[in-house]
């Protein structure tokens, strides 16, 4: 006697050998049995289409009892790491504080962030970071230093598919799959357009004060700022650049020097962080109304010297469009969709005492946690 089958459930016409095996699920989604445990197993390395493929057909089986099939369709979060560089800088100290009181926000894309802060311009550390952090995260988002040890981690990092993402500054001839932040030579010469229109026509003295060259954001700025001056601006003289490493007191320090070796400097252009300590100094000599000052990220700090008179143009972005940028590339490759698709690159914006924005609610304080 011949059974018939027709219009029996897929889950039958298992059932006819015994329990659904993973070889039928296999067989009724089209895939390796290999991939079907790595499924099943919560294993990475499975398209999200796969996935989906994979589990639908283990519904159809009844394999899994209700409770764990809602649990494996029900996606885990994309665990991210966000290495961002300790000090005094206080736009990527809000950033960072920033990410960590957005758990809802970046939830609704998938992700679950963490935050560490590490010490500042140091390579090797930064690198040993990164290959540590690979180990319990899906994902890493980090301000890049250009080093070749910086390199090899990220490079081993893809090997590992662990995707990185570089954020503010970028490092090329590696295999990271995206950079979110301004393009640099444009804000660098944004910034050489500003103090050229402030100085005007006149013969001056200009000098630049950067974190480090070692961040290429701020060689591209130091770039962008001299190329534009040399175009447009033939009176304009810039003395050589000076390291300050993002700190008030280094700033502060190679401000007086410049200050009194070029007393009659007529403009600061601040790469990077420590504004504070460059605003200091120019307010010892009471030059703070004389020296044009240009600088970049808008913080509490930057604000108030925009106030004051101080500082007279702030280039800066948004740092919760950095985030979200950051979030939905990751959230893209998870789902196999190109990495920049649907996002959006952070906008150079120029900040003035008299278009100040609004203040936010403040971001409660958050510990930056030891340096490491």
């Amino acid at each position: 006697m011949t059974d018939d089958l027709e219009g029996t459930t897929a889950a039958q016409k298992a059932g006819v050998r015994g329990l659904p095996r993973i070889a039928d699920i296999a067989r009724l989604s089209g895939v390796s049995t290999a991939t079907v445990d790595r499924v099943l197993n919560h294993r990475p390395g499975v398209r999200a289409a796969t996935v989906q493929r994979v589990l639908k057909a283990a519904a159809e089986l009844e394999y899994l009892p209700e409770a764990a099939l809602i649990d494996a369709i029900t996606p885990k979060p994309i665990r991210v790491s966000f290495l961002l560089p300790a000090g005094t800088n206080l736009f990527l100290t809000g950033l960072g504080q920033l990410i960590r009181s957005s758990e809802a926000a970046l939830a609704a894309l998938g992700v679950k962030a963490q935050v560490d802060f590490i010490k500042s311009f140091n390579p090797e550390l930064l690198a040993r970071a990164l290959l540590q952090e690979c180990r319990k995260k899906d994902g890493i988002a980090f301000m890049a230093l250009e080093h070749p040890a910086v390199r090899e981690a990220v490079n081993e990092l893809a090997d590992r598919n662990v995707p990185t993402v570089t954020l503010i500054s970028d490092i090329l001839n590696c295999r990271r799959v995206a950079y979110v932040g301004l393009d640099n030579r444009s804000a660098g010469r944004t910034a050489g357009y500003l103090i050229a229109r402030f100085i005007g026509p006149r013969p001056a003295k200009v000098a630049m004060i950067a974190g480090s060259l070692s961040y290429r954001t701020h060689e591209e700025r130091e770039l962008g700022f001299l190329h534009y001056l040399n175009e447009t601006s033939p009176a304009i003289e810039v003395l050589g650049l000076r390291e300050a490493h993002d700190d008030e007191g280094e700033s502060y320090r190679q401000t007086r020097a410049l200050l009194s070796h070029h007393p009659d400097l007529a403009g600061i252009y601040n790469i990077g962080g420590g504004a504070l300590g460059v605003a200091k100094a120019l307010k010892e000599v009471r030059r703070e109304r004389e020296v044009v000052f240009v600088g970049h990220g808008l913080t509490s700090q930057t604000r108030s010297l925009l106030i004051d008179g101080t500082m007279d143009a702030v280039i800066t972005s948004d740092p919760r469009r950095i985030m979200l940028t950051c979030a939905s590339i990751f959230a893209n490759l998870r789902a196999a969709r190109p990495p920049l698709d649907g996002t959006e690159a952070p906008r150079c914006e120029v900040i003035f005492r008299e278009n100040l924005p609004q203040v936010s609610a403040p971001v409660p304080p958050v510990p930056a946690g030891p340096m490491r």
